[in-house]
């Protein structure tokens, strides 16, 4: 079967597209996310597959799994996952609404990544269409809280993904147009200061601000990043009273390594933060972790074969390891043969410029459709 002649549109492609960018599934919001696991669930059911709801636990929405009919269902086979939660909240599509430009489309979610898996889906549309049976059972796995860790879904995955030869995920192209054969290491910290409280105008020197506790921790766990290993605080939540000195302030922080040893040393340093005053308490725990994926040459041997179905749809693509982390970084780490970074080009994820390139749809379609039915 050659994928070239398969007869992707990526200007009907991005038609059908719009409906999953238009109902927004940020993770947080349960609700949302069921509304959008029932399009994609339709849509697989339409494609051919026997889907299975997961109900979704920790106040997360519910996963979708969906298997196709296969000569040899038992033997171990290929799980394309990916999932359908969002960074933006529910509104967003106020200040990004989606639209087209020539070859761009902006819209929340576009591009991490609902391109990706949407792509998908038409690679084995196509395949059906064309009579072009898979050489192993194929398995799609899609989940609701990838944005904030997979901490209710992790379980799942590994589960999942240990029955399966193979996993591919459409997460985002790389900027180069290349995919991913490894992630770094990632650890999420829950942040907590305690103060004393008093009267901000008539006593505010009685008072232990835990704002202002926060703020000297904030700086100082960005100031422990290294070339080795990063860290950063991206939430903070603090006070309710202006007129009151703050007792609580809490906050999350996310540190990021290559290797795994540099990264247990990065999360030694975090939980041996203390307080900067006897008056003060600062508390840090440890929130979800993704393990170092590091290529083997399974690994590699996998992406030459998507290299070489690339390069027979006219285009190269790179291999690299890369920050971001997804839930490739589970199934890699177990050792099973991962491939990331399949899904759409573009640019700007996580912001109001998130856009793809519309063509984009198209070629790499046919790169998962080949990668479909070339592996055994």
């Amino acid at each position: 079967m050659n994928p070239a002649e398969l007869p992707f549109d990526a200007d009907a492609m991005f038609d059908g597209l719009r409906v999953w960018v238009e109902c927004e599934s940020p993770t947080y919001d349960r609700a949302a996310v069921n509304r959008m696991m029932d399009i994609v669930s339709r849509d697989l059911v339409i494609a051919g597959a026997r889907v299975e709801r997961v109900a979704g636990r920790m106040g997360f929405g519910d996963c979708i799994r969906a298997t196709f009919a296969h000569a040899t269902p038992n033997v171990p086979g290929i799980l394309l996952m990916g999932h359908l939660d969002t960074v933006h909240p529910v509104g967003t599509l106020r200040d990004l609404p989606l639209r087209r430009e020539g070859n761009k489309a902006w819209g929340p979610g576009i591009l991490d990544m609902k391109g990706g898996n949407y792509l998908s889906l038409e690679a084995i549309r196509q395949l059906a269409r064309a009579h072009v049976a898979t050489k192993l059972p194929l398995t799609v796995l899609f989940t609701s809280d990838e944005e904030v860790g997979s901490p209710s879904t992790r379980d799942l995955i590994e589960a999942e993904a240990s029955r399966h030869r193979y996993v591919l995920v459409p997460e985002p192209a790389r900027a180069d147009g290349g995919v991913v054969t490894g992630r770094y290491a990632i650890a999420r910290f829950n942040l907590e200061a305690t103060g004393r409280p008093s009267h901000a105008g008539s006593r505010p020197g009685d008072g232990r601000s835990a704002i202002r506790e926060m703020a000297r921790k904030l700086i100082e766990i960005e100031d422990m990043s290294t070339e080795a290993c990063t860290f950063s605080v991206g939430v903070i939540e603090g006070g309710q009273w202006v007129n009151c000195v703050a007792t609580t302030c809490t906050g999350q922080a996310l540190t990021m390594a290559k290797r795994q040893e540099d990264l247990d040393r990065g999360v030694a340093q975090m939980l041996a933060l203390r307080a900067s005053g006897n008056d003060l308490q600062f508390k840090v725990t440890r929130g979800v972790t993704r393990p170092v994926w590091e290529p083997n040459a399974k690994v590699m041997a996998l992406y030459d074969n998507a290299r070489r179905i690339a390069l027979g749809l006219g285009y190269d693509i790179r291999s690299q390891s890369s920050g971001g982390g997804s839930d490739a970084n589970f199934t890699g780490a177990m050792g099973i043969t991962t491939l990331d970074g399949l899904g759409v080009a573009g640019a700007g994820a996580h912001t109001l410029d998130e856009h793809i390139l519309i063509d984009s749809l198209a070629y790499r379609g046919k790169l998962m459709a080949g990668l479909l039915a070339s592996l055994q």
